[in-house]
């Protein structure tokens, strides 16, 4: 089977259309896009708003458990790079695990959901990204849209090329040299003091994608959970 890219006009999550294709077989790279979602979501089953104008997509991954942990940052990382090659928008940085921040403004998020039965296990990583759509003003983080910088682009036209890059995610179970340089370079949380779940200043990511932190106990604690705050 040729993965496809399939476009729906509305329906309450990409990650649930996604996740039932995945269980008839379709092969890694097969994505589904929306116009819009009734029922988006986030990290720690937080909503997701997803007004028309946005790139709201999920891309399926086929592969083992101990890969899928790095999932997040890979698709951070080439999501990133992708926002830097338009040209006229600030460099895109990455807040941990899943945000893609420009100007100290969030304009995405990466949700990465794993179903492990066997040898037939996928990941459906998602992607919500603020294009031309209305962003939230009660939303947690601030937030921002790319057509702040670039009114021109479409979100529907920005599909294809983003599930080409997250369809070319490496397989490796550590994270190179050259992937924690790129993620060094855009790390937004790196010098930044770490209030909870233990506290500390950021001061980097681990080759297995942990967070970095220093107690001032004189070692660094490495933090696995989503659930940080600054």
């Amino acid at each position: 089977m040729t993965p496809q890219l399939v476009r729906l006009r509305e329906t309450a999550s990409t990650q649930d259309e996604l996740h039932r294709l995945a269980a008839a077989g379709a092969p890694a790279g097969t994505a589904v896009v929306s116009e819009t979602q009734t029922a988006g979501r986030g990290s720690r089953g937080r909503g997701w708003a997803s007004a028309p104008g946005g790139l709201w997509l999920s891309v399926l991954w086929r592969g083992q458990p101990d890969v899928a942990q790095l999932l997040s940052i890979r698709a951070g990382l080439a999501v990133a790079s992708l926002l830097d090659s338009l040209g006229g928008v600030p460099p895109a940085r990455l807040k941990w695990p899943n945000d893609v921040i420009v100007d100290d403004a969030k304009v995405g998020g990466i949700l990465c959901e794993g179903r492990w039965g066997g040898a037939n296990g996928w990941v459906a990583v998602g992607l919500g990204l603020n294009v031309t759509n209305p962003v939230p003003p009660d939303a947690r983080f601030p937030a921002a849209a790319l057509s702040r910088w670039r009114p021109d682009l479409d979100a529907s036209a920005m599909a294809v090329p983003v599930v080409a890059a997250l369809s070319r995610l490496a397989v490796e179970s550590v994270l190179s040299s050259e992937e924690l340089e790129a993620w060094k370079a855009r790390d937004w949380l790196a010098g930044r003091r770490l209030r909870a779940p233990v506290t500390g200043v950021i001061t980097g990511m681990s080759a297995a994608g942990r967070l970095l932190v220093d107690t001032g106990a004189g070692r660094l604690e490495l933090v696995a959970s989503d659930g940080i705050e600054v």
